[in-house]
């Protein structure tokens, strides 16, 4: 969830929900709400607000990081195949959509 990575950062960066509310302009509250998942979806502003004063993406705070180190090693080694057989990550992503499209079909 967003809450937990804004808070992973922040306590990473050394600063109290209070420190990165007045630095953001955020009110408290929300950073509050935000870190324990009570407020789901924040605006892409908000998140370019806190992002900033993490020093980070907004990508990271969106997206969920993958832990490569537990990532099967047969898993690993069909992305390895799918990359060198020239598919692309938008192609691998179109396969998905139409796989989880199929099986709400069935």
């Amino acid at each position: 969830m967003i809450g937990e990575r804004v808070k992973k950062y922040r306590t990473e960066k050394g600063l109290s929900i209070t420190a990165l509310a007045d630095k953001a302009g955020v009110a408290k509250s929300y950073i509050s709400a935000l870190e324990r998942n009570i407020q789901q979806n924040p605006s892409i502003q908000l998140l370019e607000k806190i992002a900033d004063v993490l020093n980070i993406s907004v990508d990271h705070l969106i997206k969920a990081e993958v832990d490569t180190k537990n990532l099967d090693h047969e898993w690993a080694e069909l992305v390895k195949e799918a990359m060198g057989s020239g598919v692309s990550k938008e192609q691998f992503k179109e396969f998905l959509e139409f796989n989880k499209w199929k099986n709400k079909q069935n």
